[in-house]
């Protein structure tokens, strides 16, 4: 992005203009917002991040409990390899939902 005085380097005589002051003053309100709306966008990247990170814990604590299931009281043993294939399919479907590109 160009600066206002790149802009109005040849002809810097237009800056001290009540409209040119207005409307630098414009663009720069509106660069502020631009500068907002990205950290806003970002933040939204790490809350999307958070919350799959807690579900795959939850997942993982669930495990956890079948396995603890099956020592204890002899349950049918945890399926490992679907988990884990489960787990991989939701963190690449949230994350193409989300536009994190891992």
């Amino acid at each position: 992005m160009r600066s206002v005085r790149e802009i109005f380097k040849n002809k810097e005589h237009l800056l001290e203009e009540p409209e040119v002051e207005k409307l630098i003053e414009y663009c720069e309100e509106l660069q502020d917002e631009i500068v907002e709306f990205k950290f806003q966008k970002n933040n939204n990247k790490e809350l999307a991040m958070l919350d799959m990170l807690k579900e795959v814990i939850k997942g993982c604590n669930s495990i956890e409990k079948e396995q603890m299931e099956h020592e204890r009281f002899g349950y049918e043993a945890p399926n490992y390899e679907a988990t884990i294939s489960n787990l991989k399919e939701y963190i690449y479907n949230r994350c193409q939902e989300e536009k994190i590109w891992l």
